[in-house]
């Protein structure tokens, strides 16, 4: 992947990681909370989820997750994917340092949906990758998983996708990437 060039003179006010499932964005998001001197807030695609009725986990205008590991959204998800967002960049312009943990399915437009979103914030953009078979074996031993998605994800997610920075969790533990990330946030 191309990197985009670090700008270090404006204090970063989001970091947004992108990788597929199981890649270890959570455990990255984590370990940078406790490595960074000022205070990060996170936030997950997976507690976004989470936040939605039960009915949209399983419904075409929500989001569904086929048996083989795909996942396809509906209307009712990018709408309130677009007012999850905004929220968030509401609090990065109030002020707040903020975390994003997220799963660009859509790759390039993924990622434009939330450079239009943020604007002029300064961001670091971080791709986490794993290789496939890796991200598969902790997607069984997470347990929580639709088995397929982290081989489905592993290199989509990343498909035109621009960072200032990439890590690679497939045999570097968290907090080695969190300090890699921390030592680039301006």
């Amino acid at each position: 992947m191309e990197e985009a060039p670090y700008c270090g003179a404006v204090a970063t006010q989001v970091i947004l990681l992108n990788g597929g499932s199981s890649s270890g964005k959570s455990g990255i998001v984590r370990c940078l909370q406790a490595v960074l001197p000022d205070p990060w807030l996170a936030f997950g695609c997976d507690s976004f989820v989470d936040a939605m009725p039960a009915k949209m986990r399983a419904a075409d205008e929500g989001i569904v997750f086929a048996a083989d590991g795909g996942v396809s959204v509906g209307a009712e998800f990018r709408a309130l994917e677009v007012a999850w967002t905004e929220g968030i960049v509401a609090m990065a312009r109030a002020g707040a340092r903020i975390i994003v943990d997220d799963v660009f399915l859509g790759g390039t437009a993924s990622q434009r949906r939330w450079q239009k979103a943020l604007g002029d914030l300064a961001v670091l953009w971080v791709g986490v990758r794993c290789e496939s078979a890796v991200a598969a074996g902790r997607e069984v031993a997470r347990g929580d998983r639709t088995q397929g998605m982290a081989a489905a994800q592993a290199d989509a997610v990343h498909q035109g996708v621009y960072y200032d920075l990439e890590v690679d969790t497939t045999r570097t533990e968290s907090l080695v990437c969190a300090h890699t990330i921390a030592a680039h946030v301006g």
